[in-house]
């Protein structure tokens, strides 16, 4: 089996409504772990992850992306950085990178596919020499804009990579170690990213589960087009990272981003920070 090296990138800080994040969970009960501002936001994070075999340089989501407007940077507060940024500072250019894997195509996380490089420049592609790997439902779906947000899935941060993309049925390997899994909740074609490394299964379950604090069955968030189904993906997917002491990592966690499941005191699943690597 390939083992991989990998790092952690941070593409970005950002925030959203505490409660569309946490769905039916009440506040009294969702803001003793995220602190709101006086706009009712909670800050999140972009995590990436850059994966690196002596032929291959892959990369696991990209974030918001550079392309954002004054008054859409002011409403999510996003942080003045991009993934572009989290690569240069591991000495990686864009054009080094040799895959994209996207666990869905919203706008937090498929928005760096495409950047501008001034403010008058065309839209173009991110990673130029990348193959883009998503599920063929979530291509579709995001094409035809299927979804209760109208303003996630973007036509900018699609058409121009269109080309690049390889579509996905169900469960795959990409590269050597490196396989997806599909967890449907988020959105009807949402996928994990499975890879191992020197001390077993990593998995990237992307927005089934994006912090540490929504593990709980209830814990969704309001932007799940498939509340109960994530609920079910999500047990599920606990149940084997448990039984086979996978670490994941969170895509949204502002916080240690990768945990390891673990029993709490009452017997129920629960997430633990723990070592990187």
């Amino acid at each position: 089996m390939q083992r991989w090296k990998w790092k952690l990138l941070r593409a970005g800080a950002f925030r959203l409504d505490g409660g569309a994040m946490f769905g039916l969970i009440p506040k009294a009960l969702w803001s003793r772990s995220f602190p709101a501002d006086e706009d009712n936001r909670i800050t999140l994070q972009t995590n990436c992850v850059l994966l690196e075999s002596p032929h291959r340089l892959v990369l696991i989501e990209t974030g918001c992306g550079n392309k954002f407007g004054a008054k859409e940077r002011q409403f999510y507060e996003l942080e003045s950085r991009w993934v572009g940024d989290a690569l240069r500072e591991e000495g990686v250019e864009r054009t080094d990178i040799t895959d994209v894997i996207i666990t869905h195509l919203h706008f937090d996380h498929a928005g760096g596919l495409t950047y501008l490089s001034a403010p008058d420049a065309p839209i173009q592609a991110s990673f130029p020499n990348a193959r883009i790997h998503t599920q063929r439902t979530e291509w579709q779906d995001a094409l035809a804009n299927r979804s209760t947000m109208t303003r996630t899935y973007l036509r900018d941060h699609l058409e121009p990579i269109a080309e690049q993309i390889i579509r996905l049925d169900g469960n795959s390997e990409i590269l050597p170690g490196i396989h997806t899994l599909p967890v449907p909740g988020h959105t009807w074609g949402q996928q994990a990213i499975l890879f191992q490394d020197d001390l077993g299964t990593l998995c990237f379950p992307g927005d089934m589960m994006p912090t540490l604090h929504h593990v709980g069955d209830a814990f969704n968030m309001a932007y799940d087009m498939l509340p109960y189904q994530n609920t079910q993906t999500k047990r599920s997917l606990l149940h084997r990272a448990h039984r086979e002491a996978w670490r994941l990592i969170l895509d949204h966690e502002p916080g240690p981003a990768v945990v390891s499941v673990i029993h709490d005191d009452r017997g129920r699943f629960a997430l633990q920070p723990t070592p990187a690597l």
